[in-house]
Parts: C-alpha cells; structure tokens; sequence
C-alpha cells in the first residue's frame, strides 16, 4: 500500500488477523470489534445509508472533518457488525482520495475468506465499495 503512514489502522488490523492461524480466533476478534462498535444516531438509518447486497441489515454513514472522513455505521447481525467495525477501524480519518484508491486485496490478505460464509464474504466487500463510493461524493 502506497503511503504506509496513511494506511497504519487498516494495516494493523490486517496484520493482526493474519498473524493468527486459527480461523476460530480470527472469527473471536471479528465479533469483539462489533461489540465495540459504538451505537450510531438513528438519522443515519435511511435507504441512502444502507449497503445493499448484505443478508443483515447494514448502514454506514460518512462524515467529513478538516478534510478526513469518520465513519460511523449500524448492523443488526453481530458477525457483520464486526466486519463493518474492522472497515471503520482502518478507514477513519483518512482522505476521501486515500479511502477511494484502497485495493480490495487486503480483504484476502486478512484469510477471513475461511472463517465467513459466502455471503457474509460478499457483504464484507459490499460494504467497502459502499464506503468507497461515499468516500467519492466527497471529491
């Protein structure tokens, strides 16, 4: 990833997830970020927020900031709720620019691909492309 400093919580995240083997672990980790995901005001459940193409009910809001985006979100599944954790976690305060050119690989580098189901995969991704094209409205 260009410009390492930028990227240190989503980096850090992704090390964390791939220095343990076991899928259980990293699945443990998962949920404990969604627990630690703060409650958001009810003014960001609406249709413009939601991720679309996630199984659970999901909803990710962007707030600018001195040019840096903080990110706030809603999920009524844990597991789920933990992915969007993770993404919030590694995205906050970062650029629009900088969240906008992050590769999606790092998704593959965390090896949740073995601890998620397909679809909770793909809402995973959803959820990121949804952050990214909130991220644009802002250029």
């Amino acid at each position: 990833m260009e410009n390492q400093e930028k990227y240190n919580n989503l980096s850090g995240l992704v090390e964390k997830l791939k220095k343990s083997e076991d899928p259980k672990r990293k699945y443990e980790y998962i949920l404990w970020l969604g627990k630690k995901l703060k409650e958001p005001g009810k003014e960001i459940l609406v249709e413009k927020n939601k991720v679309k193409g996630c199984v659970s009910e999901v909803f990710v809001k962007a707030n600018i900031i001195g040019g840096k985006l903080f990110w706030e979100g809603y999920s009524d599944a844990l597991i789920t709720k933990g992915l969007l954790a993770f993404l919030i976690t590694g995205l906050n305060e970062l650029t629009p620019n900088e969240v906008i050119k992050i590769d999606k690989k790092f998704i593959e580098d965390t090896g949740l691909r073995s601890s998620l189901t397909p679809s909770r995969s793909n809402g995973f991704l959803n959820i990121l492309l949804k952050m990214q094209s909130q991220a644009n409205e802002f250029l």
